[in-house]
């Protein structure tokens, strides 16, 4: 099977969700995939999907290199009913309290926050 084939899932996957650059190439058994995400969320779900089709990433026969726009700073805009802990849930293996480290100049009390408020995102 062809490498593109075995990754169809996680090169359709970089499509969906806006890779921007996007160049995947076969070179010596290995495929490279190589492209600039949107936010450090995508490039999260984009790893997420490699790791599902190749577990404990055994197989040594892809090279992934993602950057990430704006050199990684990911912001939020805060909605009305929104709290730390449910943004939080919108960013996998991040928790409220990395959310609140990240914006203490802006944030005093966890518990409030206000619509509209632009929140930094910190990469995990």
């Amino acid at each position: 099977m062809a490498l593109k084939d075995k990754y169809k899932e996680l090169i359709d996957a970089a499509m969906a969700q806006g890779i921007n650059d996007l160049q995947v190439r076969e070179q010596d058994g290995v495929l490279y995939i190589d492209g600039t995400a949107p936010g450090e969320s995508v490039k999260q779900s984009l790893w997420d999907t490699y790791e599902k089709l190749n577990p404990d990433f055994r197989d040594s026969d892809l090279i992934m290199n993602l950057t990430v726009a704006g050199g990684g700073a990911e912001t939020y805009t805060v909605k009305s009913g929104d709290n730390l802990s449910k943004i939080a849930k919108k960013y996998p293996g991040l928790s409220w309290k990395d959310i609140y480290e990240a914006n203490k100049d802006q944030i005093k009390d966890p518990d409030l926050i206000q619509p509209g408020w632009k929140l930094k995102i910190p990469s995990k």
